[in-house]
């Protein structure tokens, strides 16, 4: 009696297999790649309880970063801003204070409201650093790191969203370029502060110190490009900034 089946068909279940294999991998692959911070948390938009418009606070107003997120310079952490923060500007008598957008910051501040329960603004935190990772962001804002370098452009965000990755290899990147990402310590919270804007003169002074080398530190950079880059260069060895590369740096 012949076969029932052509010779060729002996190898099928192997092929079969392989391809099942690559398929399989194909998928891990792309649900690991996916699954990164760049796709999980980027354009993250959640919706808050009161719909703070940073583009008019941080953009129209020129409030200072620091005016809500108290802490930045002094702790690891960065605050969300207390009810009384926003009390402060829309109280009895003062900015919009009558607007509905803002009953929940009536119902934690006002005393005289009858909804008032004196429970805090659930604001939802749009950044949030895993467990596994240590970042503290004090040692950053205090070392010319400015605010726009991990969340963008915030004085042009209505809404404020997960604008960068802050992913290890975002970190790492900055790590080991740390000279494009410094500025003068006035500037931190400048977020649309550019190179150009400060004067060589007194930048060049304040590098040089007591020791009176402002004009031979100016010299040598007469056939360099005055951009960011070379700022931070000089800021960077001024500074002693020399951050570690290693795993022990964020995770401990």
């Amino acid at each position: 009696m012949g076969n029932l089946f052509p010779r060729w068909t002996n190898l099928l279940p192997v092929k079969i297999l392989v391809c099942l294999g690559a398929l399989g991998t194909a998928v891990v692959a792309l649900a690991w790649y996916s699954w990164t911070p760049k796709f999980t948390r980027v354009g993250y938009m959640p919706q808050q309880p009161i719909p703070f418009d940073h583009s008019v606070h941080a953009g129209q107003l020129g409030l200072d970063c620091r005016y809500c997120h108290t802490f930045v310079e002094n702790s690891p952490h960065s605050n969300i801003p207390a009810a009384q923060v926003c009390w402060n500007c829309h109280g009895p008598g003062k900015v919009k204070s009558d607007s509905v957008k803002l009953e929940p910051l009536r119902q934690a501040m006002d005393t005289n409201s009858e909804n008032y329960t004196g429970k805090p603004i659930p604001w939802v935190q749009v950044h949030e650093t895993p467990d596994y990772a240590y970042f503290n962001h004090s040692v950053h804002v205090n070392r010319g790191v400015s605010c726009v370098e991990c969340h963008g452009r915030v004085d042009e965000m209505p809404v404020v969203y997960h604008a960068k990755t802050l992913s290890m290899s975002f970190c790492l990147d900055c790590h080991r370029n740390v000279d494009e990402h410094l500025r003068p310590l006035d500037e931190v919270t400048n977020l649309a502060w550019e190179a150009k804007d400060e004067d060589a003169n007194e930048f060049y002074a304040k590098i040089a110190g007591k020791g009176g080398k402002a004009e031979e530190l100016k010299e040598a950079d007469a056939d360099k490009t005055w951009d960011e880059k070379l700022l931070g260069a000089h800021l960077q060895k001024s500074w002693n900034v020399n951050p570690p590369t290693d795993c022990a740096a964020c995770h401990r």
